[in-house]
């Protein structure tokens, strides 16, 4: 399944730590958002992981979005979309 991740973490070591983790499953589109192919299995196991990294309430936050595959296919990039981390920006 595909799985969008966004998220607004507040603390610079925090955001870092996600984007690490984020990156092992899938890829960089934009500053705080992944696309992720994830069996269910690995959804609950990266869900797990996220939420023991954040600071659940007003500070931190992640959503994610469930695409269905003919979501998928209407979904359209404006743009290039080559690797972030290719150019040399972090975070």
């Amino acid at each position: 399944m595909k799985v969008v991740f966004a998220y607004d973490i507040s603390d610079d070591k925090r955001r870092n730590k996600i984007h690490k983790v984020l990156k092992n499953y899938g890829n960089w589109m934009q500053y705080s958002v992944f696309e992720c192919e994830l069996k269910e299995k690995d959804y609950l196991k990266l869900k797990n992981k996220l939420k023991g990294l954040i600071k659940e309430g007003k500070e931190d936050k992640i959503i994610s979005y469930f695409l269905c595959s003919s979501c998928e296919k209407r979904t359209k990039k404006i743009g290039d979309y080559k690797n972030l981390e290719e150019d040399g920006v972090i975070l």
